[in-house]
């Protein structure tokens, strides 16, 4: 057994790394080390089914920790795409395939049945796992296809109850093909009994396990806290696949319940350390379980199948995707997502070999589909991230000039965090603003919430003269690109000397180049909530409210001039870098010769103080720089 384990880490260990390198991802990785050790490439492992059921755990782990991210309220804001969306997509896949097999292949109409129903479900832990690690988990079609995989894993219970009504013949073995021990019962009694163990799920992990939680952190022992979760896990999973239920379910409903918990991100914490584990364990079996002697003997029919499923799969999803007005950038995404066979296809295909529902070469076959399907599933998303990719980069077809509507007052270019802070403001102040952002997303969002924004790159004349930028007053260059912000400002002041620029500045190397070009103001974009944190930062650590905001405006002042000094000596190294640390040493003096006059200040008599207020009043004051920051 020790053996067995040290070749699978060994090669997850040698394959992940060398696929996440080369932007394969790590799904991939896996699979493919699955496929190197497996029985039909090196053989240094065998049969798989085995450990399979042992890392099919790891689909278990991985919805608990879904469950913990989505709270109730927001699961109930996903019902309508749960049972709409997830509903029509398992009905019209299964209904698709079923008439596939029963017309074209002439099977029965219970094994067509039977594999249709097995193939309209998804992988959930490729698709999860995949779109996490992209950062497409919480988009639109993110998640849209979590909703249509927690239906799915819902649809095992009722798929399960009806294999065996789909058997040619009752059979013989006393044996029941389920390990449910509720299987004999009355169909009554197990559904009350279903009912009963969700329910209680439900409130034992409202009630009972948030106590125990508590309990066990106060013992201050992290190992007990991990244990104690693990043991959740493994018995809510146990509790419900004795009862013929989904583990995943019931797994996924206690994180839900848990999601409220302020034990959650500790949860989080113990738990996925393992559920990765697991999951990887997973994706190795699925590899080394592709059968490539069949693989090569029906190459031809196995390729042509398994772009079938994936064509048909994808365009149902898609024509899904137009009814239920999922975005046109998320649609493809969505269907490509779940286009594959998924992994509780292998348990229904062991149920139906005991039910002799399909004969052992068409369970091969199915086998062999379901698999490469997977394995190509990460391919299809590494495809998609190309296409993105191209598309972004590719000229974009901006709202035409005539579309735009000629700004009286303002223009703002770049309408993200920093510019819709500004236009807000200067909107409430009543003048008339006119927003140009070059990012599609951004402004498919912006106007989804009412705000009037045009899609144009103000770095062009025609759009920024469409903008009103010959009568405008002002123009704010808000974007996050230094480059782009140079770009504007510079035909701004060839073209339209009239306006008054404000630029939003990256760093200080920008502010000295906003500088350079005579912007009449500019503001680097981190200082000021910097300098506000700090000054709350002050008073926790016991200064009173006056001394940290007056340290919080001397530090302010000193930087603004700091600014200005230091412009003109940019680019020349060694005059700069003296002069940096020459300003900084005498922040430090104008810091603690502030902090020791108010000192003496607060200690002296009235007489005393004479002399400390007329010095303090005679300092002389600073040239105004408010415009810089």
């Amino acid at each position: 057994m020790l053996e067995i384990a040290l070749i699978y880490l060994a090669a997850a260990i040698v394959a992940v790394p060398i696929a996440k390198r080369v932007g394969l991802g790590s799904v991939l990785g896996y699979l493919i080390a699955g496929i190197l050790i497996g029985p039909y490439a090196l053989g240094i492992v065998g049969d798989q089914t085995d450990v399979m059921h042992f890392a099919e755990f790891g689909v278990v782990m991985m919805l608990f920790l879904v469950g913990l991210e989505l709270q109730p309220a927001r699961l109930w804001k996903l019902r309508h795409s749960i049972l709409g969306l997830g509903g029509l997509q398992v009905v019209l896949t299964a209904a698709a395939i079923f008439a596939f097999c029963y017309w074209v292949f002439t099977m029965h109409w219970q094994t067509a049945l039977a594999i249709g129903l097995m193939l309209a479900l998804s992988s959930t832990a490729i698709v999860l796992q995949s779109l996490e690690e992209k950062g497409w988990l919480k988009q639109e079609a993110g998640q849209n296809a979590f909703s249509v995989l927690l239906f799915q894993d819902i649809a095992i219970i009722p798929i399960l109850a009806l294999l065996p009504l789909l058997a040619f013949a009752p059979q013989s073995s006393s044996k029941d093909i389920s390990d449910s021990i509720i299987a004999s019962w009355p169909v009554w009694q197990q559904v009350g009994v279903s009912v009963a163990v969700i329910a209680a799920i439900i409130a034992g992990g409202k009630y009972v396990s948030a106590p125990l939680f508590r309990y066990i952190a106060q013992t201050h022992m992290r190992e007990i806290f991990t244990i104690f979760a693990l043991f959740l896990v493994v018995a809510i999973a146990l509790v419900m696949q004795s009862i013929g239920l989904s583990p995943a379910l019931g797994t996924f409903l206690a994180g839900v319940v848990l999601a409220e918990s302020e034990f959650r991100h500790e949860l989080e914490a113990d738990i996925e350390p393992f559920k990765g584990l697991l999951l990887g364990l997973f994706f190795i079996t699925v590899g080394a379980s592709i059968n490539f002697e069949l693989l090569a003997d029906e190459f031809t029919t196995v390729i042509a199948l398994v772009a079938l499923l994936i064509v048909v799969k994808a365009c149902i999803l898609f024509v899904l995707a137009i009814t239920f007005n999922i975005s046109k950038k998320q649609r493809l995404l969505f269907a490509l997502a779940l286009a594959q066979g998924g992994e509780f296809a292998f348990v229904l295909l062991s149920v139906t070999t005991t039910l002799s529902i399909l004969t052992p070469e068409q369970t091969s076959l199915v086998t062999l589909v379901v698999a490469v399907s997977m394995l190509v599933a990460p391919l299809l998303l590494m495809a998609y991230e190309q296409l993105q990719k191209r598309t972004s980069n590719s000229a974009p077809e901006f709202d035409k000039p005539e579309q735009i509507s000629s700004a009286k007052h303002v223009i703002i270019a770049g309408y993200g965090r920093f510019g819709q802070i500004m236009g807000r403001l200067l909107h409430a102040q009543g003048y008339d603003i006119t927003v140009l952002d070059h990012s599609p997303s951004q402004i498919e969002l912006l106007r989804r919430f009412g705000n009037t924004v045009f899609y144009g790159d103000a770095a062009r004349q025609e759009l920024l003269e469409a903008a009103g930028a010959h009568t405008a007053q002002m123009l704010i260059v808000a974007i996050d690109d230094a480059d782009k912000t140079l770009e504007i400002i510079k035909l701004a002041h060839k073209n339209y000397p009239q306006l008054k620029i404000v630029a939003r500045a990256i760093d200080r190397r920008h502010a000295y180049q906003l500088l350079n070009l005579k912007v009449d103001a500019f503001n680097r974009e981190t200082v000021d909530s910097a300098i506000n944190l700090a000054v709350d930062a002050l008073e926790l650590l016991g200064n009173n409210k006056e001394d940290a905001q007056r340290a919080g405006k001397l530090f302010r002042d000193h930087d603004r001039a700091a600014v200005l000094q230091l412009a003109e000596l940019w680019g020349d190294d060694a005059s700069y870098g003296v002069a940096v640390r020459q300003r900084m040493e005498d922040l430090k003096q104008v810091l603690q010769q502030d902090k020791q006059a108010q000192s003496d200040l607060n200690t002296c008599d009235s007489g005393d103080c004479e002399d400390g207020l007329t010095e303090l009043a005679d300092r002389p004051k600073k040239p105004d720089d408010s415009h810089i920051e």
